[in-house]
């Protein structure tokens, strides 16, 4: 888990195949459940994109954490990835 957030944020599709491989690979290696720390230090690592789908296991990887379902995660401009985290949230309430 560390060493995915330690590579920084998801590239974008437009980016070389080395670094999607490198960057898939280290979330494949990321056991669920996470805890609710490992969850928010994820949640900081979106990409701008979908980068082929791995940004929506990266979303379903961090609601694993216990307190996922009430947790707020701070929201960037040029990341709706946090706010689809929080919007689902806060349809669950």
């Amino acid at each position: 888990m560390r060493d995915l957030v330690d590579a920084g944020s998801f590239p974008d599709e437009d980016a070389d195949e080395e670094s999607i491989e490198r960057t898939q690979h280290l979330l494949e290696r990321v056991a669920a459940p996470v805890t609710d720390e490992e969850a928010r230090a994820l949640a900081m690592i979106f990409g701008p994109d979908n980068c082929y789908g791995m940004s929506w296991t990266l979303l379903h990887l961090i609601e694993t954490a216990p307190g996922a379902h009430t947790a707020h995660y701070p929201t960037h401009p040029k990341n709706l990835w946090r706010d689809l985290l929080n919007n689902r949230v806060a349809t669950e309430k």
